[in-house]
């Protein structure tokens, strides 16, 4: 009787909410708003009081006698006035409250697909907060339940066809595809699903997405000249229009919703998406507009020091910012947006974020950024420099960092020669500008390639140095006497240099060495597995070497406390370790490959990039303090990385260097040899070295100008150097050492 009573209530409701569809009094003044409230209560109560998954005469009725689709035709006509916002707060409710799962009903899901084109329509309309609000919990029904999205994927074959589209359409296909579209009257089960969703797109979304958004070129056309699949998006295309509302909130909601959506993993969804909606072209024409909103120059160090931006925290208050700089407004609107873009690449399904993070990388980073990059002018040069090492460091999208690598490095892999050093032109100017006349320019761009080696991404250092070094054609190859041993009893490689006996290293005094019984205190124990002479340099003489290259009276740390070489120990172990984190999964080899089977008759090249460094490392008693800085810390990131060609290059003094190549160690021997004839013309070298070190430590205050700055400054890096890559040595053989 209870049951009875409120069907017939119910059904009382609708009927005078539809009898008031003359009435020209705003909504707000008729009963329609709590007749629907009163039937939302009954179609929650009715179904609380029921079995999950079982429908009520009241629900039957409202999907049998079409009630949502009468709704639709009155907010649409906006009658009476304000009905439109009634019918949208409806819709919200009725999908949030009901439990059983309503947009699978044709009686359902056609008056919302309806409801949807109208929202977004018309900018900063009354309606505007209950459109995105309806859009969003749609979004997050799709969501739950992501195969439902195919109900909202429209084709618009007929439409094309009739209007004499060149397209060659089928009946069957007609039929087949517009199979969604067509009003059966009847629910349509979760079972059906896929043949509603027509046989061709699923062939499609199986067999030629992947490789249509592998070879996707997205160009800068004229979006009537923009060719489109045969389906429309409208849910996506009516976020994408609400996201240029005037509104803060309602643009951040928009973009929660294209978020939601991208991460379905519905493959035809994902391809209407990228290749039926403008999604591609908003997200590059704002970044685009965004970046040319921008000043021409912007002082460096706020692009690196303005405060880390999220996307859906865009808010700034020139007033009340006490660092404010000229541009920050513009500055902060770009990353912010930047963060969206990578953000939703990261959540997207596979192809839709390849898809989307190649239209970055085609209409934005070359279209836009690319040209600034190249340009001449000193100030626009650094500006932009340093607007890329910003978004080297805030991008955390696997695919779109892969994109932004080939942006800047190529996608070449094979070793480089001297002669095609410009095959890739931003690469060949970005390293050019590593030693380049302005010291500003020339950090910047260091800092940024330091920054981009810290990345998950092989190809990075693979195309800067691995590629080259692969062959170990900077090698020596002497075939091993039979009776020669593999090491001998001090510890080198047969046919090595004892660099202990070089003169360069004749007055080196004892105490700064590691001795045999130091070491074996601090260095791993031998066992059966893992032998000390297992084939290594000992790690110890490498070590050594390395702490002995600068002359005692070149030194000035021992003069200070808290200096030694042991301070880099624990750096060292831990960066080590992050990089071995990050190269884990690239199936690096233990040990270096076979000298028998490696091409050693092809000629050497370094490689532009170490060229570069290498050139720059031998103007170290030359150079600004700031730029040895640089200079070291970028190579000490490249000795870490735990690939045993880099290794050996960069980090063992004993390898056999083949004539005319040049290793990091030669060239720190050439710059000692320099350094050691230098020295014997300026006076009072040592107590001029200890109190240029102890002002940049901060521990005197700034006097007069001391002589030979820069050689004094230089050579306090080199010192610093050689102890960082010794600690570096130390960390990685014990690492391999242990079991």
């Amino acid at each position: 009787m209870e049951m009875i009573i409120k069907y017939v209530a119910y059904q009382d409701c609708v009927v005078q909410t539809i009898e008031v569809l003359n009435d020209k009094a705003p909504v707000t003044d008729t009963n329609i708003p709590s007749h629907l409230d009163q039937m939302l209560d009954i179609l929650v109560q009715e179904e609380n009081e029921r079995e999950s998954g079982e429908t009520g005469p009241c629900m039957e009725y409202l999907l049998h006698h079409k009630i949502l689709e009468t709704l639709y035709t009155l907010g649409k006509a906006d009658c009476p006035p304000g009905m439109k916002q009634q019918v949208l707060v409806f819709y919200t409710k009725l999908l949030g409250r009901i439990r059983q799962p309503l947009l699978p009903h044709i009686n359902v899901h056609r008056p919302v697909q309806k409801l949807i084109r109208l929202c977004g329509e018309v900018l900063a309309t009354p309606t505007e907060n209950e459109e995105i609000q309806f859009l969003c919990i749609v979004c997050a029904k799709l969501k739950q339940d992501p195969y439902l999205v195919n109900f909202f994927l429209e084709n618009k074959l007929k439409s094309l066809a009739s209007k004499g589209a060149p397209n060659v359409i089928s009946e069957d296909t007609l039929k087949g595809q517009d199979s969604l579209s067509t009003d059966t009257g009847q629910s349509c089960q979760p079972e059906e699903l896929s043949g509603a969703a027509g046989m061709e797109q699923t062939e499609l979304a199986d067999d030629d997405l992947s490789s249509s958004l592998d070879n996707l070129t997205v160009t800068s056309l004229p979006e009537a000249a923009v060719v489109r699949p045969n389906q429309d998006y409208n849910l996506v295309n009516s976020l994408l229009n609400l996201t240029r509302s005037p509104d803060g909130r309602i643009a951040v909601k928009a973009c929660e919703g294209l978020m939601l959506l991208v991460s379905l993993p519905e493959p035809a969804a994902a391809k209407c998406l990228t290749q039926s909606t403008c999604l591609c072209e908003l997200l590059t024409d704002r970044l685009a507009s965004l970046y040319k909103a921008l000043p021409q120059s912007v002082d460096p160090l706020d692009i690196e020091t303005v405060e880390a931006v999220n996307w859906g925290l865009d808010s700034y208050s020139h007033k009340e910012d006490a660092s404010a700089f000229p541009g920050k407004r513009a500055l902060i609107s770009f990353l912010s947006w930047f963060d969206y873009c990578d953000q939703l690449i990261k959540e997207a399904q596979k192809t839709a974020a390849v898809a989307l993070a190649k239209a970055v990388h085609e209409r934005f980073f070359i279209g836009v950024m690319e040209p600034q990059l190249m340009q001449t002018s000193e100030l626009g040069i650094l500006t932009s420099t340093a607007l890329l090492h910003r978004v080297v460091r805030q991008v955390t999208s696997d695919v779109l960092l892969q994109e932004m690598v080939f942006f800047i490095l190529g996608e070449q892999r094979e070793p480089e020669t001297l002669a095609e050093i410009s095959r890739h032109p931003l690469r060949h100017r970005l390293i050019e500008h590593c030693d380049h006349i302005s010291d500003e320019i020339s950090i910047m761009t260091l800092r940024m390639f330091e920054h981009l080696l810290q990345k998950p991404n092989e190809h990075i250092l693979y195309n800067l140095v691995l590629r080259n070094l692969e062959e170990r054609n900077y090698t020596e190859y002497k075939p091993v006497c039979p009776e020669d041993k593999d090491v001998v009893e001090n510890g080198l490689i047969a046919g090595a240099v004892d660099l202990e006996e070089d003169p360069l290293f004749t007055d080196i005094s004892p105490d700064n060495t590691l001795s045999n019984q130091e070491w074996l205190g601090s260095s791993p124990p031998a066992t059966p597995d893992h032998p000390k002479n297992d084939g290594k340099t000992e790690v110890h003489k490498i070590v050594n070497t390395f702490l002995c290259l600068v002359p005692d009276e070149a030194k000035s740390s021992y003069h200070v406390e808290g200096t030694g070489y042991d301070t880099y120990l624990r750096d060292a172990h831990r960066q080590f370790r992050d990089y071995c984190a990050i190269c884990l999964r690239w199936e690096w080899p233990g040990s270096p490959k076979a000298l028998e089977k490696c091409n050693l008759e092809a000629a050497f090249f370094e490689g532009h990039f170490l060229k570069v460094l290498f050139d720059r490392m031998g103007r170290i008693l030359d150079q600004p303090y700031d730029v040895n800085l640089q200079v070291t810390s970028v190579l000490s990131r490249l000795s870490l990385f735990p690939h045993p060609h880099v290794h050996e290059y960069l980090l063992d003094p004993y390898v056999n260097l083949a004539s005319g190549c040049r290793s990091l160690f030669s060239v720190i021997v050439r710059v000692v040899g320099d350094l050691m004839v230098r020295i014997q013309r300026i006076q009072d070298f040592t107590p001029k070295l200890l109190l240029v070190r102890k002002r940049l430590l901060g521990l005197e205050p700034e006097g007069p100008i001391i002589d030979h700055i820069t050689l004094l400054e230089g050579v306090i890096v080199l010192e610093e150097f050689c102890k960082e890559l010794a600690a570096i040595a130390f960390v990685k053989y014990h690492a391999s050492s242990t079991p």
